[in-house]
């Protein structure tokens, strides 16, 4: 019973609530307010955002948990298209850090570059995006693949990097499919 008390009023545990409230705060309701967010959007609760300025989310898009956005500091931007679709802990970034020699990376100067998502795209579970990607409309991508350069509208894509698959729906020649995304 002791330590039952002990630990209860130990300031300890009330300093680290601050702390996680803050922590909430800065990542999941500030972001929220200011990134455009369309009609009907539904973000799950654990969505984590960096710089919802420079954010915008369209109309009817469904963002699975987890799932992490975080824009540039500066200038590099998140757009996702409408009716997009995000499975859980898909994470999209438009800043990097360089990695010139002689400097420890914390001290590398940022590159960004916006990410744009179209619309009715589906990101499956853990898909990465880095910065600078176009991913077209209604292209769908596979669960755990790393988006390193931009994917054509209509594909199935998946991997690590991400590779046209096929064309989605259609009858295209995957040829042309090839050529658009070398393109």
């Amino acid at each position: 019973m002791l330590s039952f008390a002990r630990s209860i009023l130990d300031p300890r545990v009330y300093a680290h609530v601050a702390r996680l409230l803050h922590y909430w705060n800065y990542s999941h309701v500030v972001p929220r307010r200011a990134a455009a967010i369309g009609h009907g959007v539904r973000l799950a609760p654990t969505i984590t955002m960096r710089n919802g300025e420079r954010i915008s989310i369209g109309a009817g898009a469904r963002l699975g948990s987890h799932c992490s956005l975080w824009a540039g500091d500066t200038v590099g931007r998140i757009d996702i298209g409408e009716n997009a679709l995000f499975g859980p802990e898909v994470y999209i970034t438009a800043s990097n850090y360089r990695t010139d020699p002689g400097a420890p990376i914390l001290h590398q100067p940022k590159e960004e570059h916006s990410v744009r998502i179209g619309r009715d795209v589906w990101l499956g579970a853990r898909v990465i995006v880095v910065a600078g990607v176009t991913i077209g409309d209604g292209c769908v991508v596979g669960a755990g693949s790393v988006v390193t350069r931009s994917l054509p509208p209509q594909t199935i894509c998946a991997g690590a990097p991400a590779r046209v698959l096929r064309g989605r729906g259609e009858d295209a020649p995957i040829a042309a499919l090839v050529a658009e995304e070398a393109a």
